[in-house]
């Protein structure tokens, strides 16, 4: 489950040779409360893009690193990696972005050059903190710091500040015309979730899905499961009052494994005559993974891993796979990030794709604890909570 904030800035700071001073929300160690920071953020450097963040969404993965991973040196790190905003200023060699775009900072490189950004197979990119940082979640190098201290920058973004400084590999432009406190969530969570149904999953027209936890993610997958015409989209949570958000984006049914003596997956089975056609696991569990693989029916079932974790083993029965079903994952949706991105905002735009829906509530860049304690215990819904820190802009 997760939630999401906007952080609308306020727009104070202090040039110093051209290194600005402004708030951040900074994890200084792991399992303890964010603390709000003036923190220095140096001019960007060659190919380097310094960014002022309107709005943020707070995403699960955040507090996977905060709470769970708790890898000691991915600290002290301003956190966030679902943001929006507007390049204040760019850095030797950049041609494709100018000061008073409208962006979004990427979690995902896309170099367009290595061997991945060149195969229309995946997503992944070979450049930037995700291609040997799983664990720490960000690189050694930063342009953030902190009385007097290095300040590491989450996966390549960190958004929980008024400004950061991105690498052009991992910068989206978008439509002007995107309300940024709005288009932030496609940095993260509704990509995510839409695009593991429709470019992972490829679900079908008049096919039969199930989706594992009503957070934002797995409501986007319902929302990608009805784009791509699927005729019955069975939502699964153990928060009954999360089914009516579910229908507005496209369920049609709901279950609730706590209302239930067997597993769940057998319950799935007789609802579809044998299970489904394509499932959909948005926790971030291994042993609802297990359950969302087993719910899908043999012979051409496909199950995909969307939540995030990367703490314990998942085992199946090797059956389960013989039979003919099929277990993938998926990262950001499968989205090539520059690419897909824009994309995305124009469908919001087009209206074919919903945001404002998503969204939930509004609480300042200083509330960030309370949102995090929202989260974590799940009073939100799971839908997005808007932290707020530049009034004014849109």
């Amino acid at each position: 489950m997760r939630i999401q904030c906007v952080l609308i800035t306020e727009g104070r700071f202090s040039l110093q040779a051209n290194t600005i001073k402004c708030k951040a929300a900074v994890a200084w160690e792991p399992n303890k409360p964010l603390v709000i920071e003036e923190i220095e953020v140096a001019p960007p450097e060659a190919n380097e893009v310094r960014i002022k963040i309107v709005a943020t969404g707070v995403c699960h993965t955040d507090l996977y690193h905060l709470f769970e991973g708790m890898h000691k040196e991915g600290f002290p790190v301003v956190l966030g990696h679902e943001g929006a905003g507007i390049v204040e200023s760019i850095g030797p060699g950049v041609t494709e972005f100018q000061p008073g775009d409208k962006v979004i900072p990427l979690f995902i490189s896309q170099c367009g050059e290595c061997r991945f950004c060149k195969s229309p197979k995946t997503n992944q990119c070979e450049k930037g903190w995700a291609a040997d940082k799983y664990d720490v979640m960000s690189l050694a190098e930063s342009r953030f710091t902190c009385r007097g201290q290095k300040v590491l920058q989450f996966m390549g973004t960190s958004t929980f500040s008024e400004y950061t400084v991105v690498n052009e590999m991992a910068v989206a432009k978008i439509d002007p015309m995107a309300p940024l406190d709005k288009v932030c969530l496609l940095g993260c969570g509704i990509c995510t979730g839409y695009g593991a149904a429709v470019n992972t999953a490829k679900v079908e027209p008049g096919s039969t899905c199930a989706v594992f936890g009503l957070g934002a993610v797995g409501l986007a997958a319902v929302m990608g499961c009805k784009a791509a015409g699927a005729k019955k989209i069975i939502a699964v949570d153990i928060n009954p009052e999360k089914f009516e958000k579910g229908k507005v984006f496209g369920a049609t049914d709901f279950v609730n494994p706590k209302d239930h003596d067997k597993p769940i997956s057998q319950v799935l089975s007789e609802m579809t005559n044998g299970g489904v056609d394509f499932s959909l696991e948005c926790v971030g569990n291994v042993a609802v993974m297990r359950s969302a693989l087993e719910s899908c029916v043999k012979g051409w079932g496909v199950s995909v891993l969307v939540g995030w974790t990367d703490l314990h083993d998942f085992a199946a029965r090797p059956i389960q796979l013989i039979a003919g079903r099929t277990w993938k994952g998926s990262l950001f949706g499968g989205f090539k990030s520059k690419d897909g991105v824009p994309q995305m905002v124009k469908a919001y735009l087009n209206k074919t794709v919903k945001i404002d829906e998503f969204i939930t509530h509004k609480m300042a860049l200083d509330q960030v604890n309370d949102a995090i304690e929202l989260m974590k215990h799940g009073k939100w819904l799971g839908h997005a909570l808007v932290l707020s820190l530049a009034v004014g802009i849109q």
